[in-house]
């Protein structure tokens, strides 16, 4: 059993450095707000290193007292900035910074460390995290900004006085009403349902197939075959929907049904062929030889023996087949008509041209429905592992 680092507290010279670095981190997104970054950084920084000083003086016996301080103080501060709006981000700030100045005066974040860990390797170890975490907090933001502006009462693409006020006056399910009810939207939706099943069927048994023909080691070239079939992952879908153009329209498939369908599950099959290939890592193929030995036909050994057992990653690379086909925008403007106009291509329409609010509405719910998918996808993965014997984490 792995022994812990024993907690110590630190002097404030560390601790006031540390805490008015992410003061000032913090500064540049209430700065931008305000107008200046460089004076959000610089109050951010100085505050917070007051901050830490005065709470590391009550670190031992009013703990509590100066996280609920710090909270009042920041949600003060957040509602003569921003109102309503401030008073909650103050108030979430506060509790951050409460908790992580005493976290840190403690000694608290060496306890989980092993205590032969240089100072060194404790600084990478919470700024690799640090990272981590900036990366998530960049690619997520544009997601959650979507959300609550789907709810705009005005047709604005922007949060309006009212709603950095919480006026209920400046909320409205208007753009949702549009979306389940205008023609042009719920047509969209009906082609997107009509071809994304389909190519995602075809795409589940192409690939499906290519990934248990290439994970036998005796199928010559499976490199260069595996590497030509995952290509579309690769090429740029612009090209990929050029060159479907120009050979699709030699065949007359431009402008069809089918064809759409044939070039999503085009685009679907690397996925597809990725995740079973991946769950075929860890089959055992001594089953498929014994289920020959009883008797079982290839067919039956198939179905009964090996499908159970990678249903899973089938499933995976169904659902990254389905988004991938759902969410796709540049292969239908090359190659439908004004029938096969999708979900995708409306948003689009709805951004150049049109400029609806309405894309918000759509764009919230395709969130929703890509969590529910991917968490599913994480459920499955999970189970797969379960059933090769190995650790979820």
């Amino acid at each position: 059993m792995a022994t812990l680092t024993p907690v110590t507290p630190q002097p404030l010279s560390f601790v006031a450095p540390v805490v008015a670095t992410f003061g000032a981190l913090a500064g540049v997104f209430v700065g931008a707000a305000n107008g200046s970054v460089l004076i959000g950084i610089l109050i951010g920084a100085a505050a917070l290193a007051l901050i830490a000083a005065i709470l590391r003086t009550a670190l031992v016996s009013q703990m509590s007292l100066g996280k609920w301080l710090c909270i009042a103080g920041f949600a003060v501060v957040g509602f003569l900035l921003a109102g309503a709006s401030g008073l909650i981000v103050g108030t979430l700030m506060g509790w951050f910074f409460g908790w992580f100045t005493y976290w840190l005066g403690e000694g608290s974040y060496r306890a989980p460390l092993a205590p032969y860990l240089t100072s060194g390797q404790v600084l990478w170890h919470y700024t690799f995290r640090v990272i981590c975490g900036a990366i998530f907090v960049f690619l997520i933001t544009p997601i959650i900004v979507v959300m609550p502006l789907s709810f705009n009462a005005q047709d604005f693409f922007t949060f309006t006085e009212e709603m950095l006020r919480l006026d209920p006056a400046g909320y409205s399910l208007k753009h949702y009403n549009d979306f389940l009810t205008n023609p042009e939207w719920t047509g969209a939706v009906w082609n997107s349902v009509k071809i994304a099943p389909v190519a995602t069927a075809i795409a589940v048994v192409l690939g499906t197939v290519a990934a248990i023909g290439l994970s036998q080691s005796h199928v010559p070239g499976r490199q260069a075959i595996m590497a030509i079939l995952i290509s579309p992952m690769i090429v740029p879908l612009i090209i990929s929907a050029t060159g479907m153009y120009f050979f699709y329209s030699d065949i007359g498939l431009v402008g069809t049904y089918w064809g759409i369908v044939l070039a999503h599950a085009v685009l679907g099959i690397p996925f597809v062929i990725i995740t079973v290939t991946a769950t075929l890592v860890g089959f055992d193929h001594s089953l498929t030889r014994a289920a020959a030995n009883m008797g079982a036909d290839p067919v039956t050994t198939f179905f009964r023996v090996q499908m159970p057992l990678i249903l899973p990653g089938v499933i995976s690379g169904g659902l990254f087949a389905f988004i991938t086909s759902f969410d796709e925008v540049v292969v239908v403007l090359f190659l439908g008509s004004a029938d096969q106009q999708t979900l995708p291509w409306q948003m689009f329409t709805g951004l150049r041209e049109q400029i609806s609010p309405t894309i918000l509405a759509a764009a919230t719910i395709l969130v929703a429905i890509s969590i529910v998918l991917l968490t599913v996808v994480e459920l499955l993965r999970r189970r797969s592992e379960r059933l090769r014997g190995m650790s979820p984490g």
